[in-house]
């Protein structure tokens, strides 16, 4: 049987390919990586927010092609039910695909102003006045998870759909120097230990391509 492919785009650039691999990692799925060129410009387009769709990540399994990170997540959550991607209780289950689809469909100010970029690093950068109610709602969704099921994780002791989707958020936090409230910060910290947010992270810094329109001086 062919082994399972993940479509993926720059890994430091790109949120919606670190959603997704760290989905496949989550269900435990034995995949490889395809990655995207950059120089492609459907790629691009996406990167910039410029794309009416995204295409990438898109994972093939068992001759099955899947390439929006929700329906991934959903695909995967059906395919290894015992691997956790969602809580076992009804109610937390039900609260997960929630703060999920919220991050899945919105945050779109949050996206333009504060682009992914693992290998950049602003002190004390200002934060356009559109993207702090995205932050605020981001925090306000992290408290309550945490606070109502314990931590470390969004949903307890164990990561699951929704750390995949917030996960690009925490780097996005780290790299603008955006200041958090006590619980806020503990759980980005959480995150970018995370072991397979650190394998992710350190192969983004051996990327050699940049995206100038990615790489402002702030």
């Amino acid at each position: 049987m062919a082994k399972a492919e993940l479509t993926i785009s720059s890994k430091n650039y790109s949120s919606w390919s670190l959603r997704g691999w760290l989905l496949c990692r989550l269900a435990g799925l034995d995949f490889d990586e395809v990655p995207v060129s950059m120089d492609d410009p459907g790629m691009r387009a996406e990167l910039l927010l410029l794309s009416p769709s995204f295409l990438v990540p898109c994972l093939t399994d068992q001759g099955i092609k899947i390439w929006d990170t929700w329906s991934i997540a959903e695909y995967l959550a059906e395919k290894a039910p015992k691997a956790g991607l969602l809580p076992e209780e009804a109610a937390a289950r039900a609260h997960c695909r929630s703060v999920s689809g919220e991050m899945h469909s919105g945050f779109h100010n949050l996206r333009s102003a504060l682009p992914m970029n693992l290998k950049g690093h602003y002190p004390g950068f200002k934060i356009w006045a559109g993207a702090q109610p995205d932050i605020d709602r981001i925090t306000a969704i992290w408290r309550d998870c945490l606070t109502t099921y314990g931590g470390p994780f969004l949903f307890g002791a164990r990561p699951t759909v929704a750390d995949a989707m917030y996960a690009p958020v925490c780097s996005r936090f780290v790299t603008y120097d955006v200041g958090l409230d006590a619980i806020s910060s503990g759980y980005c910290r959480a995150i970018m230990s995370w072991a397979p947010m650190r394998e992710w992270i350190e192969a983004a810094k051996r990327e050699p391509d940049e995206m100038d329109e990615l790489d402002v001086e702030f």
